[in-house]
């Protein structure tokens, strides 16, 4: 199938794409600040350069974009029609990309949460996956 809009509309609409502070990233932040955790972003050390460090618990979360990482079973991690042999490479790098990450920062000693994009809306959810990922909030954290 062809693609419907032109190589370069393509790219400009791609190159808009963020990897940093989207919309579902902030929203786990503004929900962990308002629950009292505290904590860094981006920590390039790290395998994976996760989202949001807690350096004291040694704990990171990562907030995935179910496309753009597959979530297994979410409607939104559909292959597109068009191109489908570059998208399901590219794709599948990522998914292989985010293992080795994984695996990386737990033989380190990380605990690693991940919040896909799809589970955000449901705020109660959420919260309770990160209050049971991380324990309670304390001063400092």
């Amino acid at each position: 199938m062809a693609d419907r809009i032109s190589p370069a509309q393509r790219s400009a609409n791609m190159s808009r794409i963020k990897g940093r502070d989207t919309r579902p990233e902030l929203h786990v932040r503004h929900l962990l600040h308002a629950l009292g955790y505290r904590y860094v972003l981006h920590m390039a050390g790290l395998p994976g350069t996760p989202d949001i460090i807690f350096s004291k618990r040694r704990k990171v979360i990562f907030v995935h974009g179910c496309f753009w990482h597959q979530h297994d079973g979410c409607r939104n991690a559909r292959i597109p029609k068009s191109n489908t042999i570059f998208w399901e490479a590219k794709l599948s790098r990522n998914v292989e990309r985010d293992q080795q990450n994984l695996e990386k920062l737990s033989e380190l000693g990380w605990g690693v949460l991940i919040i896909w994009e799809c589970e955000i809306d449901k705020h109660a959810h959420t919260r309770d996956k990160i209050t049971r990922f991380l324990g309670p909030p304390r001063l400092g954290s």
